[in-house]
């Protein structure tokens, strides 16, 4: 569970609390039977503790994403289209995309949803430093290629928590100091500004086909078709 999540959770306990002691003491004013809102008290408190031990809070992540902002989904599909776009530039196989935490759950897929990378060719290649340290390296950037896009677009992030960690994750994996990995991190985030920015009108096209949600596949025809259109821009401008 992330901290937003965490924080939310905690929130709606103290708020079952706090309205059960309310409660208690309006019911005889109010002429209302003390197990009416106790039993409702009770049961939300319940079902938070089920979801919590049984679904990993799954429920209660798909219950805010019911009350998401227009911004906060514009937000989503900006961070992930950043992910996508630079996993398809730099090799790294996609086999799907979600953008809520209902579409992740009716895929099987866990959390909020996001890019989810085939890295299985990737892993049964035989091991090869320089090879490891260059597939790590692609990695790095498009973990942090979500931060990128979301700070080229709105000029700060919200989302990213989770990119930190399996980047994090990695590094330490990789049997990195934890000292280097905020440096690290800035290096994936430049290297993805970059990729983005010279493929800006990719990047686009590529947001409104998972605004659409259209398949990885047709997303990867999208790519395609306006690198051919930057390439020819580039090319008359430079004539």
């Amino acid at each position: 569970m992330d901290s937003n999540k965490q924080d939310v959770g905690l929130n709606l306990l103290a708020i079952g609390i706090f309205a059960m002691t309310v409660s208690s003491l309006l019911s005889p004013i109010l002429n209302i039977s003390p197990f009416i809102p106790a039993g409702a008290t009770f049961g939300i408190l319940g079902l938070l503790t089920i979801d919590n031990l049984s679904f990993q809070s799954k429920g209660l992540t798909v219950f805010l994403d019911m009350f998401a902002s227009k911004e906060q989904r514009q937000r989503i599909i900006h961070h992930e289209a950043g992910h996508f776009l630079t996993a398809y530039f730099l090799g790294i196989p996609i086999q799907a995309y979600t953008l809520n935490a209902w579409d992740a759950l009716q895929s099987g897929y866990e959390g909020r949803g996001g890019v989810i990378f085939d890295s299985a060719e990737l892993t049964e290649k035989p091991f090869d430093l320089a090879e490891t340290r260059l597939t790590l390296d692609r990695f790095c950037t498009v973990w942090m290629a979500g931060v990128a896009a979301e700070t080229m677009v709105y000029e700060d992030a919200e989302g990213g928590a989770e990119d930190y960690f399996q980047l994090n994750l990695a590094l330490g994996m990789a049997g990195l100091a934890p000292s280097t990995y905020a440096q690290k991190a800035r290096w994936g985030k430049v290297q993805a500004t970059s990729l983005l920015e010279r493929h800006h009108e990719a990047y686009q096209a590529l947001v409104v086909a998972m605004e659409q949600k259209k398949s990885v596949e047709e997303c990867c025809l999208e790519i395609q078709a306006h690198c051919l259109s930057e390439s020819y821009s580039d090319w008359q401008q430079a004539a």
